[in-house]
């Protein structure tokens, strides 16, 4: 009688968590494309620890906070956020306010910090003389417009 109340409450707790990961599945495979970012199901953190290469002493709650997927091509992609790693779309943007204000202050300049640009940004800037101009192409972006370096797909 033990056993069996244990392994009820076993199925009650591990079958929803095995349904959300199979309803993301679910979900990307029926809708294709989805640009809306969301936080990951807790049945994703085991692949998101694996993908993204955590040790077995970070908290499963850290990486279900920074961790986020959305639906590519019928499939579910995850994306983990860093100091510098953006998860929400790029920006293509040639000519970024905040570049152009660090560039009259301080024109001349042969960077512009990721602090101006923002960290979506998909150029490297430099200033010539007072005006901000793209120096080149730092990231490439996937189909839907978002850093594909921060992307991977679950297989």
């Amino acid at each position: 009688m033990f056993r069996s109340a244990i392994f009820s409450f076993l199925i009650l707790i591990v079958l929803p968590t095995f349904a959300l990961a199979q309803d993301v599945a679910a979900r990307c495979a029926k809708v294709g494309d989805d640009d809306k970012t969301k936080p990951i199901p807790a049945a994703l953190v085991p692949q998101a620890r694996q993908l993204f290469g955590f040790s077995r002493e970070t908290p499963n709650a850290v990486i279900r906070k920074g961790t986020s997927y959305r639906c590519m091509g019928g499939k579910t992609w995850l994306c983990n956020v860093g100091a510098n790693l953006v998860c929400g779309k790029a920006d293509a943007s040639q000519s970024l306010p905040g570049a152009a204000a660090f560039c009259k202050d301080n024109p001349g300049s042969d960077m512009i910090p990721m602090a101006a640009t923002g960290h979506d940004t998909i150029y490297e800037w430099k200033c010539v003389g007072p005006n901000a101009q793209i120096a080149r192409k730092i990231v490439n972006v996937d189909s839907r417009g978002f850093i594909a370096e921060n992307w991977k797909p679950l297989d």
